[in-house]
């Protein structure tokens, strides 16, 4: 087998601009004020922002500036692969053409069997499902022809596959424990924690998840992105979608264009119950800041972006638990949307600022949001359509300790009685 060491390109992304059904002065204003906001407990958060710092220098500062080396990928919300829009990650990761050239002579214990089943024993790289695709297409030749899977051999027939695959160049198998929560021959789901990097990147080229994949399911690396359908950030957790073969990756990257996968989140954000429900879909074009080039903004020169909040829980008067669910997959989204809005997810440096903090906080509440390390987001349920039996998919998680306990301080004394019913 020989490697062209020949760059492909990346994933092509769809570029055309999608105009807001919003005003532009409410697009282009992502601090607007919400009159029935509580104010800002703004001396509290002060206090503990700058006993903060003294910890911790290199906190990223609170007008949004940051260090460029803490964004490890540019973080992707429910970002569909096919959708990329990030300059920062199309560097690591890129893929080099894989020309695969393989011979076998049938032997006389081997007569008799299907073409597809001797081929899944003696190309053992490949998945069947994978192999009967190129049997279909020419690409595994039955005595030099096109034969169909089921058709049996003979002794000294020759099977002979040729075909070239996209292998990934610097992305290496590394032994990481990774947690799977579903798992069969064509699909692979996995719940990721805080902290992980999906691929490698600028700056993250080693213990992300595409190389621990490589180390468990060494057959990936024929795959784009190990792959990978869609993409979460490094500080979000929950459950990303994997194809094991090429057809189940392209057939589940269909299904999240035509969105017959859905994606579901929860998250803590700052903001009472009455003034959320008025946001129950939030339909706001997101693109690239044009000055600060790692953030994402509503803008209404950006891509169509439709977000729903599907439950409404409060925690306490100022403070609820989303249930989120993704009409698309723009990069940030969730995030971007929510501070659009003002009710930003606590612990978001970078899109949340001084409103995570409101008033009628007790001080063990106050430290709890000042205090939690990263976004309270995490992707719970995960849906799709099985690319090979049809049916239907439902997988769950139930939401980190550190969320847990965030949410049990925040709802602590309260009465959801007294709120809205």
């Amino acid at each position: 087998m020989t490697t062209n060491l020949t760059p492909n390109q990346s994933l092509d992304t769809d570029s055309s601009a999608q105009e807001s059904p919003m005003p532009n002065d409410v697009l282009n204003n992502n601090e607007l004020p919400d009159d029935n906001q509580p104010a800002l407990d703004e001396q509290a958060y002060d206090d503990v922002r700058s006993k903060e710092a003294v910890s911790k220098a290199a906190m990223l500062k609170e007008s949004d500036e940051f260090d460029e080396n803490t964004v490890d990928d540019v973080d992707e919300d429910g970002e569909d692969i096919a959708d990329s829009d990030d300059d920062e990650v199309s560097i690591a990761g890129q893929a080099v053409p894989v020309v695969i050239d393989m011979t076998h002579t049938v032997t006389e214990d081997q007569a008799g069997l299907r073409i597809d089943k001797l081929a899944s024993l003696v190309f053992t790289d490949f998945s069947r499902v994978q192999l009967q695709g190129w049997i279909s297409d020419g690409s595994l030749l039955y005595n030099g022809s096109v034969q169909r899977p089921k058709v049996r051999v003979k002794a000294d027939d020759v099977l002979h596959l040729s075909t070239t695959l996209q292998q990934h160049s610097g992305d290496q198998p590394e032994d990481i424990a990774i947690e799977v929560v579903y798992e069969d021959d064509e699909v692979l789901v996995i719940n990721k924690p805080v902290g992980m990097v999906v691929h490698p990147g600028a700056g993250n080229q080693t213990g992300t998840l595409v190389n621990a994949l490589l180390y468990h399911y060494p057959q990936q690396h024929h795959l784009p992105r190990a792959g990978l359908v869609h993409r979460i950030d490094k500080d979000t957790s929950g459950l990303l979608l994997i194809g094991k073969t090429k057809p189940a990756q392209m057939a589940l990257m269909e299904q999240l264009k035509d969105k017959s996968v859905y994606r579901h989140y929860q998250c803590v954000v700052a903001g009472d119950q009455a003034s959320l429900m008025r946001h129950r879909r939030i339909d706001a074009p997101i693109g690239r800041h044009r000055t600060q080039r790692t953030k994402m903004t509503v803008m209404t020169a950006g891509r169509e972006a439709v977000t729903h909040l599907l439950n409404v829980t409060p925690l306490n008067g100022n403070y609820c638990l989303l249930d989120v669910g993704l009409e698309t997959g723009r990069t940030h989204q969730i995030r971007v949307h929510l501070s659009h809005i003002t009710y930003p997810i606590v612990g978001d440096r970078i899109y949340g600022g001084r409103r995570q903090l409101r008033s009628g906080l007790t001080e063990a509440q106050r430290q709890a949001i000042s205090n939690f390390p990263r976004q309270a987001l995490h992707a719970y349920t995960l849906g799709f359509v099985h690319p090979t039996t049809g049916e239907d998919i439902e997988v769950t998680t139930p939401l980190p300790e550190d969320m847990q306990q965030l949410i049990a301080v925040l709802s602590d004394g309260y009465d959801d009685e007294s709120l809205i019913g």
